[in-house]
């Protein structure tokens, strides 16, 4: 209060807002000059502006009297820019620079807040201004002198070329045609440089007219900056309050939002990323970073999020590869798109994708040649799946991005096991469609995660040497075992012990009896290569007799048997035939999709599978296959159910016996034998049904479900 008593208000002034020139009137700013020389004062020669641009072109003369003024460097200019011939087209048609070209630029795009004020006994006049153009020296004449000088060299060695020939030589011409431009490729032309420059260089110029300060069009023209009318409805803006009115004189700067950069449409920052659902964060984030580790992902989400729950939807959206998340193909590619490089379809894509991160989870280095050969993709889209999960490096190959994560492998055993059976269902499958042959490669020692190395030779006697009293102490206790069983059938009366000799033949029968006893094998090492399974060692993932530590269980009245029983039955009332392979890869995505520590999880040998499928009421058909085949042990072991219930099961039957002696038959052949058998004609229906049930067509013939070889 102290300060604006010692600040009186000396003066107040009227304020007037005048709008006559506030479309046309613009602010013109000149180079410096010097104070005693003012713009009026020198001759403008021609006015000229292009409207919607806004540029303004002034001619101005330049005072060659003046004792500053250079005359040879003029003429000198002149001649190079004019030549020495002048015409109506010359620039300086005195011979001599006596004119001056200033060309304007905007200085600013938003002139709101900007006006012109005029004052005139105690009232303030102020007119918005339409546009600030500043104007500067245009040096376009020396463009012109260079034009010149090319054509004068142009010339000159045309004169000096041989004068001799009769005749030019023959030159050939190439006819072009132009393709007919696509909408695409219009709106790119449209919007390119060359284009709008080119437009605003057709835009026509208008000449204009100027006055000087002192003439009379000047001076009326100036009176339109005064508001007409003191009193008049032009002034009703002006009746607000002090803050309304110079919030409407000086708005708010919009400029710096418009420079804010703008994110792109499909990047979220972190604040927005958590206001969405859990399962919609995880699969953001996995898509954008393709790989991460479970701790990243936990830390990224916030500490107050469940790790149960973000694991529940990890495994929705990615798959474990030695340790640590990658996001699923279909993620990547959904349906119905393609690729950007090849426009191969998605479903291809992301087979070609899952092979090369089943690759990852045998070995910790993949090749791109390999990669290529086997899926039949482009070098870029194969390219672009190792970028995402992988890192490249130099005459070794590609290596996986991350290490291995031992730590989440030893804290979630039951998720390792569930990816596990997963990547055996995924593994069938890219062995069943690349065409892929089985190989039986040698498992890596557990918690190995890269490639195998060299062995010296004193390494590999060392090796034999513990295998071979690895052997012996076994043998000791067997012989020990069988010794304890004489005993006891000493001493139990009625007890007969089978005594089988100790040759090799019978340790051989041992041998195979053991191995038909044996989980079954449903780590990739089993298939195309050995090594590393979800980040869960070969070794671990299937070597062994029991799977998490349990013994295989397999007594018929077990709640484990009863379980696998109600398994088959249920898979068998909806496919009738099926091979032993197709079996197992089914029950391996049925185990996928049962919660951790189910009874199942302890263990299932192949032995106790094939005896539960009997035991359901399926027979096992001989299917003679040729000798050629390619299909593996498990895929020539067929089985069929015989009996479901149902009026077909005799039609099943018949057609069953015809498979057990013949790989492919004819349709008519079917027909004639059901026709024969079952003593009535066959409508077309019932035989499509039976052969729709357990019978699949290839090439013009029949083969019994999951025995065609493509």
């Amino acid at each position: 209060m102290a300060n604006e008593e010692d600040d009186p208000v000396v003066q107040e002034i009227e304020v007037y807002l005048a709008k006559s020139l506030a479309e046309k009137l613009y602010l013109f700013q000149y180079p410096v000059r010097p104070a005693s020389m003012t713009y009026d004062d020198i001759p403008h020669l021609s006015a000229k502006i292009k409207p919607k641009q806004q540029k303004v072109e002034l001619e101005m003369a330049i005072d060659t009297l003046n004792p500053n003024y250079c005359r040879s460097k003029g003429e000198q200019i002149a001649l190079n820019v004019d030549g020495a011939c002048a015409d109506e087209t010359s620039t300086y048609s005195s011979k001599l620079m006596d004119k001056q070209t200033f060309c304007s630029s905007q200085t600013t795009s938003n002139t709101s807040r900007y006006a012109a004020a005029l004052y005139r006994q105690g009232e303030l006049h102020l007119t918005p201004l339409h546009g600030i153009l500043q104007l500067r020296p245009s040096f376009s004449y020396l463009d012109k002198a260079d034009a010149k000088h090319r054509e004068r060299e142009a010339a000159n060695e045309a004169g000096d070329s041989s004068q001799d020939e009769a005749e030019e030589d023959v030159k050939q011409i190439t006819v072009r045609f132009s393709r007919p431009e696509s909408e695409q490729a219009r709106q790119r032309r449209v919007q390119s440089y060359e284009f709008l420059q080119k437009k605003h260089a057709e835009e026509p110029w208008v000449h204009l007219h100027y006055y000087g300060l002192r003439d009379s069009r000047s001076e009326h023209e100036r009176q339109y900056l005064l508001c007409q009318g003191s009193s008049g409805a032009e002034n009703t803006e002006l009746v607000k309050s002090p803050s309304e009115y110079l919030m409407m004189l000086m708005p708010p700067s919009q400029e710096e939002e418009k420079d804010k950069p703008v994110a792109p449409s499909n990047v979220l920052s972190m604040a927005q990323l958590r206001t969405l659902p859990l399962a919609d964060q995880i699969k953001i984030l996995m898509k954008n970073v393709k790989v991460m580790p479970f701790a990243n992902l936990m830390s990224l989400l916030g500490p107050s999020v469940d790790s149960v729950a973000v694991l529940r939807g990890i495994q929705k959206v990615a798959m474990l590869v030695q340790g640590n998340w990658v996001v699923k193909s279909d993620i990547l590619y959904p349906k119905d798109s393609s690729s950007p490089h090849s426009g191969v379809p998605a479903e291809v894509l992301c087979r070609g994708r899952d092979f090369v991160m089943w690759k990852f989870t045998q070995s910790r280095w993949v090749v791109r040649k390999e990669v290529a050969a086997v899926t039949k993709l482009c070098t870029e889209d194969v390219k672009d799946f190792l970028e995402h999960m992988a890192v490249v490096r130099i005459n070794k190959g590609w290596e996986f991005i991350l290490p291995y994560d031992g730590e989440f492998i030893k804290k979630h055993p039951d998720v390792v096991q569930r990816q596990h059976m997963l990547w055996t269902g995924i593994q069938a499958k890219l062995e069943k469609v690349y065409n892929l042959v089985k190989e039986a490669m040698p498992k890596k020692p557990d918690g190995q995660s890269g490639p195998v190395g060299l062995v010296s030779g004193d390494q590999r006697v060392q090796v034999a040497k513990r295998q071979a009293q690895q052997n012996h102490a076994l043998l000791e206790r067997e012989l020990q075992r069988r010794k304890e069983q004489l005993q006891a059938s000493a001493v139990l009366p009625g007890v007969r012990i089978k005594e089988e000799p100790m040759s090799e033949e019978g340790e051989d029968e041992e041998e195979r009896e053991a191995e038909d006893e044996e989980p079954m094998d449903t780590s990739p090492g089993s298939g195309l290569h050995g090594g590393l399974a979800n980040g869960l060692p070969a070794g671990r993932a299937a070597g062994g007799d029991s799977f998490n530590g349990h013994p295989p269980s397999g007594s018929a009245g077990s709640p484990v048997a009863r379980e696998l029983r109600a398994f088959v039955q249920a898979t068998f009332q909806k496919q009738f035939v099926l091979t032993l392979s197709e079996l197992k890869r089914l029950f391996n995505l049925h185990l996928a999709s049962l919660p951790p520590g189910h009874m199942l999880f302890s263990g299932i040998s192949d032995r106790m599978l094939q005896d539960t499928v009997l035991a359901a009421g399926c027979k096992q058909i001989l299917v003679p296959f040729p000798p050629q085949t390619a299909a593996s042990p498990d895929e020539q072991k067929v089985f069929a159910l015989w009996e479901s219930g149902d009026i077909s099961d005799q039609h099943r039957q018949v057609l069953l016996e015809i498979f057990s002696k013949n790989y492919r038959v004819r349709r008519n052949m079917i027909q004639a034998r059901l026709t024969q058998e079952c003593g009535e004609d066959l409508s077309k229906q019932e035989v499509d049904k039976v052969l729709k049930d357990c019978c699949v067509s290839y090439g013009g013939m029949w083969y019994l479900k999951g025995t065609v070889q493509s």
